[in-house]
């Protein structure tokens, strides 16, 4: 029997157990104390919490969530609706846990939109509702309202089977709308009490949704989650996620997160005016204070556009970023606190960023109303985060200002209308990008009008018209753009039609981040990769290319003389489809199209079949290799009747057979000049047959270091899924899979989906290659062979295997990087640092080539 005795310091049976400590000593010691009480407690007085304390810090655990809470006394303000549960206020459930916050969020707000639209609430109406109780639910958790003044609201008010929860919230949005000199004197004490918001959020007059107890619960659910948390950057896409099952499910699938953003912002504009404030910091005390506050007029003085601006993310982290700085501003001007002691100073300390400075164009008219009011509640968050400086918070309410936000379509908009071009500072923004396969005939018209007559503007994503439009806006200005785009408009045949106007024009990029993972702070993340360019019509020193040798990993900045449009330091050069190589090598020709049907291709069970039936067939049967047959080992056969005798071809009625299928679906076929091959049927579309060549697959993974090519004779058929390079030599086999060739080819090449897509035209036929003498070619030549006999050495492994990063072989590895060597010295003596400085050196040498 424990015999201890002992003072509890206060007691609330379960529901609280205090221990207090002397001012600065351990709270380690109370917290064992206290434990020890709690665990003598007979099982239905244990207390849901444990609050320890010092008079100086706080501690408490909420044993119920398992979630612990610390905090000075200073801090106790902003933490006082922890203690919500000494005035009876429950959690209905577990869902406000502190999980995933912005999931949970997404789900919540979900639920509450589909119970509404169970109930037949939808539309217009729908969406305005949701975006006034969301402001509400934000409210009164960020110091807004009074904290819980809207679920207080709700749980004393509205009746529990949600009869009468539509008249009262609208009697609500009504009271939020009127100024309390104009609120009836016959208004309860509750409502009166709620402020007067005003800045239209308020202003329609909606048919409000009808509420059973399930909806009504639903919404007590939401009011129940601690809003506070939620990040402005996850806000709009919240939003967006609500009104779909499937976005909510995926959400963040199309959602440029904060990281991306600050990856934008940050070399657009602010790292420089962080540079220049801590220049001005560390600067000597003369006139130090008058150039802060010239630096913070500028600051004040800085005008954004986002021209397809969704939910207002750009626009959201940018204010914020900005009101950041100028609170060091101020701080640095004026410290932490103000000195009011002295008589007769009146020192008056007010943030001056506006939110009127911040544009954007939208579309939609729901995530044009989102992201205003997400501007308002982010002012609201800033102005807390001054108050923790100055003591002193900044009206919000009622609302004053707003943020620019115009509901049209960008592209038919005349930007100057929205934004003065002669007071904008920057461009910014994440434009929608679909394909050109998946754009409606209303975007591929706009593309055409942007673009006129510019060849091959067809294949462009829908994101190059804003690339195009900004540089249109932007002529004889100061005005520096930044965009985040797929990385398609900057390989492949899309550079040419997008960038070379755009450099006649005299445009320059100023800083690129390459090729990076999308992803997001939610889960669902899309199968994307992205880049982001910043440009202007004005050319500029310390250009900045930001790098992911692991497009997952956080980048590595690199400094560059010049960035073209394939994001590398080297001469603006833009790559056009070449028919023929630049310099003395053999072609490379596409591989043969079937274009049978099935008629002419065979799996090894078809062939055995066949020879069973027509045995004659067998001197007409060759393996047949696509890419995927090529890299992963499988086996394929097909007929290559190319030469055969009438008389033979008629001997054979199985395969009569097959060539009348052939017949008959080229002759279905909608293309004319399908049909014209149904004349020929029993041969491919195409009969390339080289006596020797290399296979070069037109499509491999993104995760090998080398795209794997090989020799054949004319005795395996090579279809149009690769390239052929007839009668090549071992150099150009050497010169190809070195690291020199497949640095070339990954930042030029097309990609399918995020695998390399080898292209002739592009990649093989601009390829430059090395003035080589015969000692180098020799070099080349023997170092190819040496990777061609290590592959030999694994007979049951196939391509596919000994390329993967994780099980190449050492020795193939090491021929592999002998080879890179040797070719490398074709080119120049100097070791090349990286791809960067090889790409830099390939695109020189292609404009000396060209201008040759």
């Amino acid at each position: 029997m424990d015999t201890r005795q002992g003072f509890i310091d206060l007691f609330w049976k379960g529901v609280l157990l205090v221990e207090h400590k002397s001012r600065g000593k351990s709270l380690n010691k109370a917290e064992s104390q206290a434990f020890e009480y709690y665990l003598g407690l007979p099982e239905k007085e244990k207390p849901n919490y444990v609050l320890l304390s010092d008079f100086a810090t706080f501690r408490l655990y909420d044993l119920r969530r398992k979630q612990e809470h610390s905090f000075s006394i200073e801090q106790l303000p902003e933490h006082i609706h922890l203690f919500d549960f000494m005035s009876g206020l429950q959690y209905y459930s577990d869902v406000a846990a502190e999980t995933a916050l912005n999931i949970q969020a997404a789900e919540l707000l979900g639920s509450l939109h589909d119970a509404l639209a169970a109930s037949g609430y939808g539309g217009h109406e729908l969406e305005i509702f949701l975006v006034r109780i969301l402001f509400c639910l934000f409210a009164e958790d960020t110091g807004i309202f009074q904290h819980h003044q809207f679920i207080h609201y709700l749980l004393n008010f509205t009746a529990e089977d949600g009869s009468d929860t539509e008249m009262h919230l609208s009697k609500l949005f009504q009271v939020l709308d009127t100024a309390f000199t104009k609120r009836s004197k016959n208004l309860t004490k509750e409502l009166n009490d709620f402020p007067y918001v005003n800045g239209h959020l308020f202003r329609e007059r909606l048919d409000m949704p009808s509420f059973d107890a399930v909806m009504r619960d639903v919404l007590l659910d939401c009011a129940h989650f601690d809003w506070s948390g939620i990040s402005p950057a996850i806000f709009g896409s919240l939003f967006q996620s609500i009104m779909d099952k499937d976005a909510r499910r995926n959400l963040g699938a199309h959602y440029t997160s904060e990281t991306h953003i600050l990856r934008l912002i940050k070399p657009l504009f602010l790292d420089a005016l962080w540079a220049e404030f801590h220049a001005i910091k560390q600067g000597g005390n003369r006139d130090k204070r008058k150039k802060l506050a010239a630096f913070q007029q500028r600051l004040t003085a800085l005008q954004f556009l986002d021209p397809a601006c969704g939910c207002g993310n750009f626009l959201i982290i940018t204010y914020r970023e900005l009101r950041r700085l100028e609170l060091a501003v101020l701080q640095a001007q004026h410290g932490d606190k103000l000195d009011t002691t002295h008589i007769g100073l009146d020192i008056t300390v007010e943030p001056t960023i506006k939110l009127e400075h911040f544009h954007g164009i939208e579309i939609e008219e729901w995530p044009a109303r989102i992201a205003e009011v997400a501007m308002w509640l982010t002012q609201h968050q800033m102005n807390r985060e001054f108050a923790r400086q100055f003591g002193r918070e900044p009206d919000l309410l009622p609302l004053k200002t707003a943020a620019h936000i115009v509901n049209d379509n960008s592209l038919h908009l005349d930007w100057n209308s929205v934004a003065p071009r002669a007071s904008l500072a920057h461009i910014i923004g994440n434009p929608p990008f679909r394909g050109s396969k998946m754009q409606s005939d209303v975007q591929k018209l706009e593309l055409a009008t942007l673009f006129g007559k510019v060849q091959n503007a067809k294949q462009l994503d829908y994101v190059a018209c804003w690339f195009k439009k900004s540089a249109d806006f932007i002529q004889n200005t100061r005005v520096s753009v930044a965009f985040v785009s797929t990385n398609s408009i900057t390989q492949g045949e899309q550079v040419a039609p997008l960038w070379q106007p755009l450099l006649n024009m005299g445009i320059h990029i100023h800083f690129a981040h390459r090729t990076f993972a999308w992803d997001s702070e939610a889960r669902g993340k899309a199968a994307v990769h992205v880049v982001i360019v910043g440009f202007a019509d004005y050319d500029t020193d310390g250009k900045r290319i930001f790098d992911y040798p692991n497009i997952k990993d956080e980048p590595i900045e690199i400094s560059a003389n010049n960035i073209n449009p394939y994001l590398i330091d080297a001469p603006d050069v833009v790559l056009d489809s070449r028919n023929q190589p630049i310099g003395s090598i053999s072609p490379m020709w596409f591989g043969n199209m079937p274009l049978d049907g099935g008629g002419l291709l065979l799996s090894p069970i078809e062939k055995a079949e066949l020879l069973v039936k027509e045995p004659k067939a067998e001197r007409w049967l060759k393996p047949c290799l696509g890419a995927d047959e090529f890299l992963n080992g499988k086996e394929r056969w097909c007929l290559w009747l190319v030469g055969i005798a009438p008389n033979e071809l008629r001997a054979m009625p199985e395969v009569l057979k097959r060539i009348d299928q052939v017949k008959k679906f080229r002759l279905a076929s909608v293309a004319a000049s399908t049909r014209i091959h149904a004349e020929r049927p029993a041969e491919f579309r195409d009969t390339r047959l080289p006596e020797t060549y290399i296979l070069v697959p037109s499509v491999s993974s993104e995760r090998r270091e080398y795209v794997p090519m090989g020799f054949f004779d004319s005795n395996t058929i090579s279809t149009n899924l690769n390239l052929m390079i007839p009668d090549a030599s071992l150099y150009e086999f050497g010169v190809l899979e070195s690291t020199m060739h497949m640095a070339w080819m990954r930042t030029v090449c097309g990609r399918l989906k995020s695998d390399y897509r080898y292209s002739a035209k592009l990649v093989y036929n601009n390829f430059p290659w090395p003035d080589a003498d015969d000692k180098h070619r020799q070099k080349v030549e023997v170092a190819a062979q040496a990777v061609l006999d290590a592959r030999k050495k694994y007979p049951a492994s196939t391509l596919a295997d000994m390329y993967d990063p994780r099980s190449m072989p050492p020795d193939l590895r090491k021929a592999h990087k002998a080879l890179d060597k040797a070719v490398e010295q074709a080119y120049r003596k100097e070791k090349f640092a990286d791809d960067m400085e090889r790409l830099g050196y390939l695109f020189g040498r292609y404009r000396e080539l060209v201008a040759g």
